[in-house]
């Protein structure tokens, strides 16, 4: 039995999202696989990629082939040269961290009942403090313009 590690697809119409599986290679793409080995989604920024390297390991070592999809996978997770004893490759970028939603509501709740002042916004804060920087220099053009150079 040849078996191959492929991507099964997942998700919906325009957003798709894949697992990375190890099945026969006569099944269909979507159908029974052997094993369930990662994640993909394309659509993140940046993408999304999770693999059990440890299983994917065992897989290849015991004659699994990847498809060409599922390689260039590995080749970014540096499980592909794992595999072949090559130099690992530049690491993966990495989303930020989120916001903590709960944290930022309950700081906002205490701004609305006045407990504690929060900080301006620096777009309103800049915009704020530039009228006030204007103002000396239309009173000094005010000035020129009144004839005191005669």
């Amino acid at each position: 039995m040849a078996v191959k590690i492929r991507l099964l697809r997942m998700g919906k119409i325009r957003n798709p999202q894949y697992r990375i599986v190890v099945a026969d290679s006569r099944t269909k793409r979507d159908g029974r696989a052997i094993e369930f080995v990662g994640v993909y989604q394309p659509k993140e920024d940046p993408s999304v990629i999770e693999v059990k390297s440890e299983r994917v390991q065992y897989w290849l070592s015991v004659g699994a082939q990847p498809s060409e999809a599922v390689q260039r996978l590995l080749e970014l997770t540096g499980d592909w040269q794992k595999f072949k004893g090559l130099p690992a490759p530049a690491p993966l970028k990495v989303a930020p961290e989120r916001a903590d939603r709960k944290a930022a509501y309950e700081a906002e709740a205490k701004a609305a009942a006045g407990l504690a002042e929060t900080p301006a916004p620096a777009k309103k804060a800049a915009k704020a403090q530039a009228p006030a920087a204007e103002a000396p220099k239309a009173e000094e053009q005010t000035g020129a313009e009144s004839g005191e150079q005669a």
